[in-house]
C-alpha cells in the first residue's frame, strides 16, 4: 500500500504547480514575473527568486541522492546551498526552470514504485549527523518548500514597490 507516498506526492505536486488552500503555487507565482525581475535581490540582505529557487533544487537533488544512495551530501555551509546571482544568471532562467521541472519529475518517479512502508526505513542525514526515517526528508521537503513559496511572495511584493 503507497496511500502516504501518494499523499506526499500530491502535497508536492500541488504546491509546485497545483491548487492550493493556502494561496498560489510554484508555477503560477513564477509566471507573474518578468526573467530580468528574476535575478533582482529587492534588498541586498533577501535572497533573488533565482536564488531561492536553485537553493529548493538543490535540496531536492539531495533528497534524490538519498532516495537513492540512502546518504545525503549537502549542508548549510556548502556554497551549492546557496548559489550566487551572478553563476545562476550564467545559467540562465530556462535551465534553472527546466532543472527544476526534471528533478521534480525524478523525485516522483523514484517515489512511486515505494510502499509506505519505505517511509519507515533510515537514511543517513550529514545536516542531522544521524540516520532518519525517510519520511523526516520528504516531509521536510514540502515543508521547506512551503517556506520558499511565502518567501518568494514577499520577494514578489517587494520588487513591486
Amino acid at each position: 500500500m503507497n496511500k502516504q507516498i501518494n499523499s506526499i506526492i500530491r502535497q508536492i505536486s500541488d504546491v509546485h504547480n497545483g491548487l492550493i488552500w493556502a494561496g498560489t503555487s510554484y508555477d503560477k507565482r513564477l509566471s507573474q514575473l518578468k526573467e530580468n525581475k528574476l535575478f533582482v535581490r529587492p534588498l541586498p540582505s533577501v535572497h533573488s527568486i533565482a536564488e531561492i529557487i536553485a537553493h529548493v533544487i538543490s535540496w531536492r537533488k539531495d533528497t534524490i541522492l538519498k532516495l537513492k544512495t540512502g546518504r545525503g551530501e549537502l549542508t548549510d555551509d556548502q556554497p551549492e546551498n546557496w548559489r550566487s546571482n551572478d553563476e545562476l544568471k550564467s545559467i540562465g532562467w530556462k535551465k534553472l526552470r527546466e532543472e527544476d521541472n526534471s528533478t521534480l519529475s525524478e523525485l516522483f518517479e523514484l517515489l512511486q514504485d515505494k510502499d509506505d512502508t519505505f517511509l519507515n526505513e533510515l537514511y543517513y542525514d550529514p545536516e542531522f549527523g544521524g540516520n532518519f526515517p525517510y519520511s523526516f526528508v520528504l516531509e521536510g521537503m514540502l515543508h521547506h518548500d512551503i517556506y520558499h513559496l511565502g518567501q518568494i511572495g514577499l520577494v514578489i511584493k517587494l520588487l513591486k514597490e
